[in-house]
């Protein structure tokens, strides 16, 4: 697909973010990689390309948006704002030992609408505004909401050390799964006896006794019961049409509590959605959407995809990330939602209709 074609379509929908009343908005390609890395830990640099500058110091090739529009904005923004922007990102594919058939695009092209309110309604604008614009492609709508999963996580029986380690890796269900078992059995017995030898490592004597002494209180408590377990895959594994998710999970926060005020505030976006004109019921809803997304978001998440494209990425996706603001704000925070869509996809199925 030309290039032109798909700054034709981003133009076309920077148009319609524009009338929804966004500025327009130009970040750097060239970020500094240190706020990514601090967000994202190392993890990031399996997928970012990463440069180094003789004056600035290590420097990333953009991998998103949202993250220096929220710097922007936290610096001189006021509230309420809409930004939109278009242009390129930049991101490693070859996330495997072998060579996939079928190469994504490490660079390609981003139409996005941030929307920084206090307004109880912005995620469901914001859902609407992309619904809208990708309503005549066919695409399934998909949603989730992390504030679900983080709540569930923060309401286990645990010791706090215990729910921060999950907390952490809630994004990577693999090494969560296996942390999760870890503390679901009892602890392993480990020795660790005095020794005269000198010292030696980046970590310094006093580090390292500190974490010996969490290692030794961790073994001391008690593994989480079978049933707290079995709660959170019943909820992890929840995938149906929207109002359907909220039944289950009415039922669901009566053995899990914590995860009742953010099923209560599903419960009103839908309504909101819906006053939009669109069907709730067409919509699925995946609790464990978000936890494939960008790791900043923890409220509302949603995505557009193309039923028989099979192996394409999201067309569009966005969602909510309020921590993230807080972050960035150096002590001034305010609720934020936005998403992106690929110009280059929307092209294709242009192209083929």
């Amino acid at each position: 697909m030309p290039k032109r074609a798909k700054q034709a379509i981003g133009q076309r929908l920077m148009a319609a973010f524009r009338e929804a009343g966004a500025a327009e908005v130009a970040p750097d390609i060239l970020l500094p990689a240190d706020t990514l890395l601090d967000l994202y830990g190392e993890d990031i640099r399996a997928r970012a390309y990463v440069t180094s500058d003789p004056i600035r110091g290590e420097m990333m090739l953009r991998p998103d948006f949202t993250v220096p529009v929220v710097q922007a904005h936290m610096e001189n923004g006021a509230e309420p704002a809409r930004y939109c922007y278009l242009g390129e990102v930049f991101r490693k594919q070859d996330m495997g030992d072998t060579r996939p058939d079928a190469l994504r695009d490490s660079e390609y092209l981003q139409a996005g609408f941030e929307l920084f309110s206090r307004d109880p309604a912005a995620d469901a604008e914001v859902f609407a505004l992309f619904h809208r614009l990708l309503a005549p492609h066919g695409l399934t709508a998909e949603t989730g909401d992390m504030a679900l999963v983080l709540d569930a996580v923060r309401g286990l029986p645990l010791p706090q050390a215990r729910r921060a380690a999950l907390l952490h890796h809630v994004w990577r269900p693999g090494r969560f799964q296996r942390l999760l078992a870890r503390f679901s059995a009892p602890a392993t017995p480990r020795d660790f006896p005095a020794s005269d030898a000198p010292w030696n490592g980046l970590r310094s004597k006093a580090e390292m006794a500190a974490r010996i002494a969490r290692m030794q209180a961790d073994m001391a408590q008690a593994p989480l019961a079978p049933e707290w377990q079995d709660r959170l895959a019943r909820l992890m594994a929840l995938r149906a049409p929207a109002p359907q998710a909220v039944v289950t999970l009415r039922d669901l926060a009566r053995d899990m509590p914590a995860i009742a005020p953010a099923t209560d505030r599903l419960a009103t976006r839908l309504d909101a959605i819906a006053a939009h004109g669109i069907d709730p019921a067409s919509m699925i809803f995946d609790a464990s959407h978000g936890r494939s997304t960008m790791e900043y978001y923890d409220g509302f998440t949603f995505t557009f995809t193309a039923p028989d494209r099979s192996g394409w990425p999201p067309v569009a996706s966005g969602g909510r990330y309020d921590a993230l603001t807080a972050v960035l704000g150096k002590g001034r925070a305010i609720p934020a939602v936005g998403g992106i869509i690929r110009p280059g996809l929307v092209a294709e199925l242009e192209g083929a209709a």
